[in-house]
């Protein structure tokens, strides 16, 4: 079942022209990847469908007028609170659910991640890894059914990512997840959207162009690693 639409998404920033015409949707309960070069629009195209700004033209259907709830690549954007389970249950409290079950509510939350030990911590003691897994959870808290990733993994130890990798390859909602870490791709995606310069350049199932070296490198990329192409 079709749960996201985009269609003849443009956004243009002062007249530079950031997306261009892009159009795809998404599947309810799958796990779509954006992936592109640097500069490609990944973060802006996961902005829009965050509703953080509007497009130039064009349009983004959420089925069922379910909200998507956006994690930053840098967890650092999300935190502001004296402790973790705060920053968590700051969206439903201020919402006006009582401190006492927002506090309640967040420990469920950063269950679901395998951080619940993590509540008491104030925010900037927490490693890379930690600090993703609560802005999971301060986004799970809101049921959103849509989740958007920006890079999840960047600046991430090894350890760390596998881990943010498996969190992820569990949850039971929509994915739409940003990176140009072709190795997560393959590990957790249905299928992948490629952008260039702006423009949807194709979709593919994985593996598909993953494994396309030629084609991976007509839009700046690369191999994923140990890997050899198709």
């Amino acid at each position: 079942m079709e749960q996201v639409k985009v269609e003849s998404l443009s956004y243009a920033y002062d007249k530079a022209k950031v997306l261009q015409n892009i159009s795809f949707s998404v599947e309810k309960g799958s796990c779509v990847c954006i992936a592109g070069a640097n500069g490609s629009g990944k973060s802006t195209l996961l902005e829009l469908l965050a509703s953080c700004m509007k497009p130039s033209s064009g349009s983004i259907t959420i089925g069922g007028g379910h909200k998507t709830g956006l994690v930053f690549q840098n967890p650092d954007n999300q935190f502001f609170m004296p402790s973790v389970w705060e920053d968590v249950a700051f969206g439903i409290m201020k919402k006006g659910v009582p401190p006492e079950t927002g506090r309640e509510r967040a420990l469920q939350a950063l269950r679901l991640v395998d951080a619940e030990h993590l509540a008491a911590r104030a925010p900037y003691r927490l490693s890379g890894g930690e600090k993703q897994r609560a802005a999971i959870a301060s986004i799970l808290i809101m049921e959103h059914e849509v989740l958007l990733l920006d890079e999840p993994t960047a600046s991430l130890d090894p350890r760390a990512r596998r881990n943010i990798i498996t969190l992820i390859k569990g949850l039971d909602r929509t994915r739409i997840i940003a990176s140009h870490d072709l190795d997560m791709i393959l590990d957790i995606a249905d299928r992948v959207i490629f952008l260039h310069n702006g423009e949807l350049s194709a979709q593919s199932p994985v593996p598909g162009l993953l494994l396309d070296q030629g084609y991976l490198q007509s839009i700046g990329l690369e191999l994923p690693l140990g890997r050899t192409s198709a």
